[in-house]
């Protein structure tokens, strides 16, 4: 039996599986190791997860997660999940390399990710060949549920939201205020899931002028830092994953042939492409 997970900054989805395919479907909130530590992520794991897996015991855990890119975040969750998990070989991966093999399979593309935060990539078939680091929720992740969350909240506060946005805005978030925002963002841990919290109120209106303006401000971004950057990005064909992407597809696809760019796949979660490379592997 192998566990794999596919991990955003607000949420993991965790797959069960044996050869004969999969036997469970589990969920726990999200790991970052730019945002958590060792024993966060060990504590999380331990009231969240493990109550969930009781008589299940896996041989190997494969991690794709949000901000796994260089050792010492790897090890940040490696250590955790060898904790929550002694027994079991440990594999942990970026969540770019999780969208290459949902997204692409074995096929050259660009995979992307578009959901809390933002990454793609140049992929060739079996490994990730090159990538523009997305400098994260404060510095980058344009386009992003977090970075267009921001916007909006800012659009709010500043009062600079159309009247009906701004009436409706209100009463979607009543608790937000100058001083809650400034707790929530200055002081308070995981300012990027409370920005991409407002991101829900975006694909509801996404036909309201002010907001597809807003999503292609933030899509010609992405483009602009993200993809527009790869030598291949007219040649190959940008695949995507996330919730931004897959909910407000019609202005991704308009903003991307604006840039001459070819939209392959757009899925809301990589999971279902994962099993099936897993799967893969367990059947040799």
């Amino acid at each position: 039996m192998i566990l794999i997970a596919d991990s955003g900054s607000t949420k993991t989805d965790w797959r069960l599986l044996t050869k004969d395919g999969e036997v469970g479907q589990l969920k726990t909130v999200g790991f970052n190791p730019d945002y958590q530590r060792t024993d966060g992520i060990y504590q999380e794991l331990k009231d969240s997860l493990l109550p969930q897996m009781v008589g299940k015991t896996p041989e190997k855990v494969y991690f794709y997660g949000a901000g796994c890119s260089t050792p010492k975040k790897v090890k940040e969750v490696s250590d955790a999940l060898y904790m929550a998990f002694p027994t079991a070989e440990i594999q942990v991966e970026h969540d770019l390399l999780a969208a290459a093999r949902g997204l692409c399979g074995t096929e050259p593309g660009l995979p992307c990710i578009l959901g809390t935060g933002c990454n793609s990539a140049v992929y060739d078939g079996e490994k990730i060949t090159a990538n523009v680091p997305s400098l994260g929720f404060w510095l980058g992740d344009e386009g992003s549920g977090g970075f267009l969350g921001r916007q909006l909240l800012i659009y709010f506060l500043n009062k600079e939201l159309p009247a009906d946005l701004l009436e409706e805005f209100a009463q979607a978030f009543p608790e937000v205020n100058y001083s809650e925002v400034m707790e929530r963002v200055y002081r308070k841990p995981y300012p990027n899931r409370y920005m991409a919290s407002f991101a829900t109120f975006i694909a509801p209106r996404n036909k309201h002028p002010f907001i597809q303006q807003l999503l292609r401000d933030g899509f010609q971004l992405f483009f602009n830092r993200q993809l527009g950057t790869y030598p291949e990005h007219k040649e190959l064909p940008a695949h995507f994953v996330g919730s931004i992407a897959y909910y407000n597809s019609d202005i991704l696809k308009e903003v991307a042939a604006k840039n001459q760019i070819t939209i392959g796949r757009i899925l809301r979660g990589p999971m279902e492409g994962l099993i099936q490379y897993h799967l893969q592997l367990l059947n040799g």
